[in-house]
């Protein structure tokens, strides 16, 4: 099997035969064929087949009604007690605060259940009561902003979306409660598919694979033919490589120096990557809200390759840098 990443650019000197990444802000000339078998090769897109072309080069549906032709900021607002950044931070003022990420991001992404390393499960009675009056709260408050619901537990997905909720986002890809796809596919919503290597509890013990990249991208092309299969179309699935769920920091940079391959599913592209540990070993940052400065140079490295959705804790900093870079792409 080829696999077929294009080598992205947004330099303003685009060549004759270049063609747009996704309908977006991104062009690419070339791509770096991969395999299992093979070593890899860079080749003009001129030798691509038209099946190989498509999936790269077809503009992305909205999500949640945002067009995917800029990268969009979601905001996590986590109301739970033991996140590994902003644990217990929104006690007290979920809306308030909620309001306020609204009004700097372009969705806002609504947890109850922590999926740090060790993480606990929480009931689904316990999650749907931190999740769902806030979201409630939140469109009674007159906030248009897209709402996601982060949970892997279908009846939790439930009533986010009864609440307002727009899109569910699974980190366990459907895996953990496959009833989740059902209750998205009824509800005509879209949803993100995040790969991991087994659960909060223990995904960080031994992560091992045969080629982090091609294996995190078979889970996720998997992943996308069963919520198909369940009845949710392509145009309304959203891909998260999964940066930090039972990966090493070595599995990390080998996803995020490649991240543009994941382009090639055909749908939208979602980064999880703010304040995360390996942020903090590099960068010598051992608090994590001390890891603003990585985390935003990850967002706008991976705007950069054509990532569509940038989930961050720092809306309003991610915002600003990527205006500076939009304004250097041409946006």
């Amino acid at each position: 099997m080829r696999y077929i990443r294009p080598l992205v650019q947004t330099d303003p000197a685009r060549p004759k035969g270049a063609v747009t990444l996704a309908g977006g802000w991104c062009w690419f000339d070339r791509v770096e064929v991969l395999s299992r078998e093979a070593a890899p090769a860079v080749l003009p897109v001129a030798a691509l087949t038209p099946e190989e072309l498509a999936p790269l080069t077809a503009p992305r549906a909205p999500v949640a009604g945002l067009t995917m032709d800029a990268p969009r900021v979601m905001a996590i607002l986590n109301l739970t007690p033991d996140s590994f950044s902003d644990g217990g931070s929104h006690f007290g003022q979920e809306l308030e605060d909620g309001l306020a990420l609204a009004a700097e991001a372009d969705m806002l992404d609504i947890g109850g259940e922590s999926t740090r390393p060790g993480a606990e499960e929480v009931s689904v009675e316990e999650e749907t009561r931190r999740v769902a009056p806030v979201i409630s709260a939140l469109r009674e408050s007159g906030c248009g902003t897209p709402i996601s619901v982060d949970t892997r537990k279908a009846e939790v997905a439930r009533a986010g979306l009864a609440a307002g909720a727009d899109m569910v986002n699974d980190v366990s890809a459907m895996l953990f409660d496959p009833q989740i796809a059902q209750v998205t596919a009824d509800a005509g919503a879209p949803i993100c598919l995040m790969h991991a290597q087994g659960s909060p509890e223990t995904m960080q013990d031994d992560p091992r694979y045969t080629d982090v990249l091609l294996d995190v991208y078979d889970h996720l092309a998997e992943r996308v033919a069963a919520a198909e299969a369940a009845g949710i179309a392509r145009a309304r699935i959203v891909v998260d490589p999964g940066i930090g769920f039972g990966k090493t920091m070595a599995h990390n940079l080998a996803l995020l120096g490649r991240l543009s391959l994941f382009h090639a599913l055909g749908c939208p592209v979602l980064l999880g990557v703010s304040r995360k540990r390996f942020i903090g070993t590099i960068g010598e940052a051992e608090d994590p809200v001390a890891r603003m400065p990585g985390s935003l140079a990850l967002a706008v490295l991976a705007a950069g390759q054509g990532v569509q959705l940038l989930r961050v804790h720092d809306a309003r900093e991610t915002r600003q840098g990527l205006r500076l870079a939009g304004a250097q792409w041409g946006m």
